[in-house]
């Protein structure tokens, strides 16, 4: 374990490295990743809930879905992205989620230009004698 060193008045030396990273908020999430999830799932419910309010002709039943879609996609959502997350640096979900909108996104200007490198082949690490 690293050692730690005060300064004169008693304060320390260092930023742990903890202080900088994101409290998790629900279920191993961040509050980006919680409310991105609550965002989609609802969104899906939305969708759902729209074909399922004329089948039973009641309007309040597209809100309901929604609802219901965002608290089911949140409590599945969160124990998925946990295990994808588990032992991994923090940022790599983020990273991700860009090689994913760089990759399969690309015919959309404002979402497939990203300043991510991509590319195939094998990398060498050559070394010059000189």
């Amino acid at each position: 374990m690293a050692e730690v060193s005060y300064l004169k008045d008693g304060s320390l030396d260092f930023l742990p490295h903890n202080l900088n990273r994101q409290p998790m908020v629900m279920g191993g999430l961040t509050a980006d990743e919680m409310w991105g999830t609550v965002a989609a799932c609802g969104g899906a419910g939305f969708v759902v809930g729209i074909p399922v309010a004329f089948l039973f002709g009641n309007p309040a039943l597209v809100i309901a879905c929604a609802l219901v879609g965002g608290a089911l996609g949140l409590t599945v959502a969160s124990r998925i992205l946990r295990k994808m997350k588990r032992g991994r640096p923090d940022i790599w979900f983020y990273r991700q989620l860009q090689l994913t909108v760089t990759q399969h996104f690309t015919f959309l200007p404002f979402l497939g230009d990203t300043k991510l490198v991509t590319r195939e082949g094998a990398w060498t690490c050559r070394r010059t004698e000189k």
